[in-house]
């Protein structure tokens, strides 16, 4: 399966590719064997989140490409929206 945002976006309508978006800030927390690398755009107020199996260093202050997609999460009862990171890339 190909990663580039061009065939993410034709297999999957719910995807939002966007470029060179300016991170605030990157999170990164262990998540049993993963860990979770949490993003703050600016002019978003949502977080963008993806696992992986390691660290990156760190995206503030960096330009990314994200693909992504809309979804909720429960926390305390209460559904929060975030941005699901399928593919994100340096600029």
């Amino acid at each position: 399966m190909k990663s580039d945002p061009e065939s993410l976006l034709k297999n999957n309508d719910a995807l939002i590719h966007s470029d060179a978006m300016k991170v605030k800030s990157h999170a990164q927390r262990p998540q049993e064997d993963w860990v979770l690398h949490t993003l703050m755009i600016e002019g978003y107020d949502v977080p963008f989140r993806f696992k992986r199996q390691g660290k990156y260093r760190t995206l503030r202050g960096a330009r990314v490409n994200l693909t992504y997609y809309p979804t909720q999460e429960i926390v305390a009862g209460i559904p929060v929206e975030i941005m699901k990171v399928v593919r994100v890339k340096r600029t």
